[in-house]
């Protein structure tokens, strides 16, 4: 048995002060206020001495660790995002690879997960291979522009098909539900998200009762609102916003880049506490800094100098959603636990709960990790 005291325990919408909490082997088996919990004498006792204690992290969109790839060396980067308070990670394979560099990837992560390098990997998030075209850092090397077919994505389904927990997709290409019905045919708990896409609010509902609720990388990526040249046009962003079923994910960097501070308020305002999933979507770049971002040092850019993801962990996306926003420890919390967690199926984490898994993060109140517990584990 082992005891935190002394935390600040971190509900899904409320604190609990001077609380205790218990975990038998990888579960918790108690939480409460001191007055509450009584600590069994044989227990190994954390003393928190005051910090919050939440949910482990779950980052569903990331690529590396800022430096190397999952797939290039998915121990080095799955131990940098667990140092970082991310218990439960998925990494991005991206749609710059061909098939076989495809499949060699998910072997690569399928094999650490297997053997335990990848300790709190939970799964792949594929984005791609078929998102629109025109979207995206490396855009230049698109293998997939041409015409979905089942010869081209087939093989990629069956190497991915049980841990691919998310398919990111553009619904305006050709022939898109044929694929999403392949996934689905594989396996019915497959996840769709709308990304590097140009689609009509329709295109994405048409989608949605096959499992479409993750909008990748909210207002990033997201299409051409020109419709006539007086009028603004509707596209991804506002049929994410407008469907209350569909996640927005949100890349918080530190100088409001990738979103505007003024538009993750009113992604707030409009979606709500519980349908916002921070990501890091870290990438590994090295791309020239283009002019008036000098100083920029938490996102990457291309060959090209196009933003290209960033070299964020979630306690400093969380961090920075706190300082544009307002939002709370318990909103951000939310934000990079548990909804992430309900978005892609994980029903066993993501919150404080008696018998759900033992992954815990303490942080003070700038969310500065000072410890992480992984199944009941510490780490180190």
């Amino acid at each position: 048995m082992i005891a935190i005291k002394n935390a600040v325990l971190v509900m899904r919408d409320y604190l609990i002060p001077d609380g205790v909490l218990l975990m038998e082997k990888d579960r918790i088996s108690a939480y409460g206020e001191k007055s509450e919990v009584e600590i069994p004498k044989d227990s190994e006792v954390i003393d928190a001495e005051g910090l919050f204690v939440g949910p482990g992290f779950v980052d569903i969109h990331t690529h590396s660790d800022g430096k190397v790839f999952f797939h290039e060396d998915p121990a080095a980067a799955s131990r940098y995002h667990l140092k970082h308070g991310t218990t439960t990670v998925l990494p991005a394979l991206y749609f710059s690879m061909n098939a076989e560099k495809y499949k060699k990837a998910i072997r690569v992560i399928r094999q650490a997960m297997e053997n335990g390098e990848g300790s709190n990997i939970g799964g792949l998030y594929m984005e791609g291979p078929y998102l629109n075209p025109k979207f995206g850092c490396d855009k230049e090397r698109n293998p997939w522009r041409g015409p979905i077919d089942r010869k081209d994505y087939g093989s990629i389904i069956e190497e991915a098909w049980d841990i691919a927990r998310v398919w990111a997709l553009a619904p305006e290409r050709e022939h898109i539900l044929d694929f999403v019905l392949d996934v689905k045919k594989k396996n019915p708990a497959a996840v769709f998200a709308v990304a590097h896409s140009e689609a009509s609010p329709l295109q994405i509902e048409a989608l949605m009762p096959y499992g479409l609720r993750i909008g990748t990388h909210h207002t990033n990526a997201t299409g051409d609102l020109a419709k006539y040249p007086e009028c603004r046009g509707v596209c991804v962003d506002e049929a994410v916003n407008y469907n209350r079923e569909i996640y927005a994910e949100l890349i918080c960097d530190s100088r409001g880049i990738h979103v505007d501070p003024y538009m993750l308020r009113l992604v707030r305002r409009i979606k709500g506490d519980d349908r916002i999933i921070l990501i890091s979507d870290a990438y590994a770049c090295d791309g020239p800094i283009p002019p008036g971002y000098e100083g920029v040092s938490d996102i990457n850019f291309d060959h090209s100098g196009e933003i290209a993801g960033s070299k964020m962990t979630l306690d400093v996306a969380c961090r920075n959603m706190m300082k544009h926003t307002g939002a709370s420890v318990v909103d951000v919390f939310q934000y990079a636990s548990y909804n992430p967690s309900r978005a892609v199926g994980f029903v066993d984490r993501g919150e404080i709960a008696v018998g759900k898994r033992a992954d815990l993060v303490l942080v003070d109140y700038n969310m500065n990790v000072k410890k992480v517990i992984m199944k009941g584990e510490v780490q180190q």
